[in-house]
């Protein structure tokens, strides 16, 4: 390839409103508007960008369309003096692999106001382990922090724990100190998140045992949801008084049903987490949290490294529910 064209995933859309997917080649001169363009190195993959390649729930509207909402690599040129070519960047989320062409192309240009200089401690590759999922997980451990939840309070509930956000949050709270205990359906993976600083795991069953209540006996002194539906409901029963609930998934259901009573006869606090619109400055403190007092000795335990080559079926996968933690794009071998 030379300097003007790179290698994308390209989704297109049909009249039958069909999603076929192809590697192909786009121009750089094709990218949209933005101050900076940035040769990316890896990306990875979460379950927007899945949504997105096949056409799901709104996510993208124009197609042909490269996704990718994550993306981490070098400056190629840049018109705001804030970044210079050769500096080391990470691109996550706002509308990069919604409707602007998005990590799963060699190249993307974008606003400088979306691009996070790398932190010191962080490698590129390493930051797209983390990605949006440890963006988000270190979020919502932020939220418990700033509430007020310390490791002496007690246990730490994390709902879907084998999957990304669920994984991360998982390996950052136990090296952060808490005791942390993983709830999942996937029985067989409990060496897995034992591994990664589980302190416990337990099934679905065990956090719903006697969801019917509106109130259910106390036992956590904070929690991180991805799942919400009634697992949220049932993890706000049984948060203890003065505990704190983060959620930022909807994988069980967007709704969900309980009464006021965790909250006025507990002081139960429910926070939610976005990381889409989040604003720079908690960005840039909560990457360098990642980078440092956060980073998780394990990464790569987390992760399976894949190419644009192999990457379709890993999406599909993501769909079914199949993946385990972390996917890692590498860009460069593509």
């Amino acid at each position: 390839m030379t300097a003007d064209f790179f290698t994308a995933m390209i989704v297109e859309e049909t009249e039958e409103k069909n999603y076929p997917i192809r590697i192909g080649t786009r121009s750089v001169k094709d990218l949209p508007p933005g101050e900076v363009l940035l040769k990316v190195h890896y990306s990875s993959l979460n379950y927007k960008d899945a949504l997105s390649a096949t056409g799901q729930f709104g996510v993208t509207r124009k197609y042909p369309h490269t996704p990718g909402i994550d993306a981490a690599g070098e400056i190629v040129e840049s018109s705001d003096s804030a970044f210079k070519p050769g500096d080391k960047v990470i691109v996550t989320s706002y509308d990069l692999g919604m409707d602007t062409p998005g990590g799963f192309g060699q190249n993307i240009r974008v606003p400088a106001k979306w691009v996070v200089p790398l932190s010191a401690g962080l490698s590129l590759r390493e930051s797209m382990i983390l990605g949006t999922a440890g963006l988000t997980a270190g979020l919502m451990v932020e939220k418990l922090v700033r509430n007020g939840v310390t490791p002496e309070q007690g246990e730490i509930l994390v709902t879907g724990a084998t999957g990304g956000v669920g994984s991360i949050a998982v390996a950052i709270l136990a090296k952060a100190g808490y005791r942390v205990i993983a709830a999942t359906g996937k029985a067989s993976q409990k060496d897995y998140l034992l591994s990664i600083g589980a302190a416990d795991v337990i099934g679905r069953e065990e956090v719903l045992l006697k969801a019917e209540r509106p109130l259910m006996p106390e036992r956590w002194a904070g929690v991180v949801d991805v799942v919400a539906g009634e697992m949220l409901a049932a993890a706000i029963k049984s948060t203890r008084y003065g505990g704190t609930v983060t959620c930022c998934g909807l994988v069980g259901s967007r709704e969900f049903s309980v009464s006021v009573l965790p909250f006025i006869l507990r002081g139960v606090s429910l926070l939610g987490v976005d990381s889409v619109q989040c604003p720079m400055e908690l960005r840039r403190i909560v990457w360098k949290k990642l980078a440092g007092e956060w980073k998780p000795e394990n990464l790569d335990s987390i992760v399976r490294e894949c190419t644009l080559n192999n990457l379709e079926k890993e999406i599909q996968a993501i769909l079914k529910g199949q993946l385990r933690g972390r996917v890692l794009v590498n860009l460069l071998e593509s």
